[in-house]
């Protein structure tokens, strides 16, 4: 059974059209116009192993808060889709990544209830290229979360290079999502007390 989730998002505001397969390998084809967060999407992508496209069109001529958000919205809504009943997963994971001299450590469980904790070093540089706004990662994963309905934390205890510091997030949270959302061959069923995630 495939696990591809898709998803469109159109407002007066921004036009996106995402689409992600859980079991891919890799294949990135994204553009939102923001080159930071394409560069970001990429890693969520290569290492989680999801082969994902991002087609964002938006009013960047403003600034580019409502493309990164919507498209955000939108991955979540995909990857929701795409986790269908959640049969056989594992559904936790954790993963630490180090880019030089940032760590990022993430933990995520595919629960079905949005959940969001978040903290990274104080004092970063405010913007990342021409169009990146530092403060817009805590935004990013808060959208991924509400529409994924997933509870997600994400640790950076130290770091000082801003581009590291955001990169390692990604890249962690990236192997988080691809572990947690990997079929475990001894779980044939729904992975809760519940029955239901």
């Amino acid at each position: 059974m495939s696990r591809i989730g898709r998803a469109e998002r159109s407002t007066k505001e921004t036009s996106v059209a995402v689409e992600i397969n859980l079991d891919g390998n890799g294949t990135v084809d994204v553009s939102t116009g923001v080159g930071f967060y394409d560069h970001m999407l990429d890693q969520l992508g290569r290492h989680g192993l999801f082969d994902l496209t991002v087609k964002t069109d938006g009013d960047l001529h403003i600034d580019s808060h409502h493309t990164i958000e919507d498209t955000s919205l939108a991955l979540g809504a995909a990857f929701k889709q795409a986790l269908g009943d959640k049969r056989g997963i594992v559904r936790f994971a954790d993963a630490s990544v180090p880019l030089d001299e940032s760590l990022a450590r993430v933990t995520v469980d595919l629960s079905g209830r949005p959940y969001l904790v978040h903290s990274e070093p104080a004092g970063m540089a405010p913007m990342i290229g021409p169009a990146y706004d530092t403060t817009m990662t805590r935004h990013i994963l808060e959208s991924f979360v509400a529409q994924a309905q997933i509870a997600l934390h994400v640790d950076v205890p130290y770091g000082r290079n801003a581009h590291h510091i955001v990169e390692c997030q990604f890249k962690a949270l990236a192997r988080a999502l691809r572990y947690a959302s990997e079929i475990d061959p001894r779980q044939g069923g729904i992975p809760s007390t519940k029955g239901a995630l």
